[in-house]
């Protein structure tokens, strides 16, 4: 489900390289290959797919921050689906269900999101684990891509004059979209159940994030606006570092810091 987006279609691209059946979703853009457009509010329209698609995996990358019917209903709907096919489900979280009081979490830490995106991650959650106990829900961070994420294009835009600022005191815990894409696939095929905190390791800054973007993309890093976000008056937490030794510790896949990956220049297409 997602399967237009940029984890998803990371997903899709690694699961048919390993020479695997894949069946993706779109709601607004359609992908290449075997795709279904699909609105996942529809509870009766992602049975019916389900059911007529018959995976073994379903990876749940569907969201839409500002609509509670997509991201909590919506992660109910696939749960719904995945337990009345038997189809093992990969529900992909956030740490956006966390409030930042605590700085760092691992997996045994209970929920207190403070915006309307964090709690219906956290319902979705709830939920998922209700309907379906053996899924696996696969919190992360924000996810970096190679050049086409909405961090990258903030921080070029940034680089290029747009009005904005990248917060000094706002700290999460990057992950590469190859990196999160390989570590879902090897839980999908694991026996492995219930929450894990699937994002790079080790907590950077958005403005540093900011900062090593530009310097692996040739961009001039003092044209980025600092700021903090204390007293700004934004919505959300400013702190959320999540744990991610636990899982990483189950893995073959090695979820690396944004100091690392973030090193190496984009790859020639």
């Amino acid at each position: 489900m997602g399967g237009s987006g940029l984890l998803g279609l990371e997903v899709t691209r690694q699961a048919r390289r390993a020479g695997q059946r894949v069946a993706t979703t779109f709601h607004t853009r359609r992908p290449d290959g075997d795709a279904h457009h699909l609105d996942i509010r529809d509870r009766a329209a992602v049975i019916a797919l389900v059911r007529a698609v018959e995976p073994a995996v379903v990876v749940n990358a569907a969201y839409l921050q500002a609509d509670w019917a997509t991201t909590a209903d919506g992660g109910t709907h696939v749960a719904l689906a995945a337990a009345a096919t038997g189809a093992r489900l990969v529900h992909v979280s956030s740490d956006a269900v966390f409030s930042g009081a605590a700085g760092r979490y691992d997996e045994t830490a209970v929920p207190d999101p403070i915006t309307p995106y964090g709690a219906a991650k956290a319902a979705a959650e709830t939920a998922v684990k209700a309907i379906t106990p053996a899924a696996v829900i696969a919190r992360t961070s924000l996810i970096i891509g190679r050049g086409d994420s909405q961090h990258e294009r903030q921080v070029h835009a940034l680089a290029g004059g747009a009005p904005g600022a990248l917060f000094t005191d706002d700290l999460r815990c990057p992950v590469d979209v190859g990196d999160l894409a390989a570590a879902l696939l090897e839980l999908a095929s694991s026996p492995h159940a219930g929450v894990h905190h699937v994002a790079g390791a080790g907590a950077v800054s958005r403005h540093e994030l900011g900062v090593l973007i530009a310097r692996r993309d040739g961009l001039d890093e003092s044209a980025l606006p600092r700021a903090l976000r204390a007293g700004s008056g934004l919505p959300g937490p400013a702190d959320v570092r999540l744990d991610n030794t636990k899982t990483q510790a189950l893995l073959t896949t090695r979820l690396r810091g944004a100091r690392e990956f973030l090193a190496s220049p984009l790859p020639v297409e």
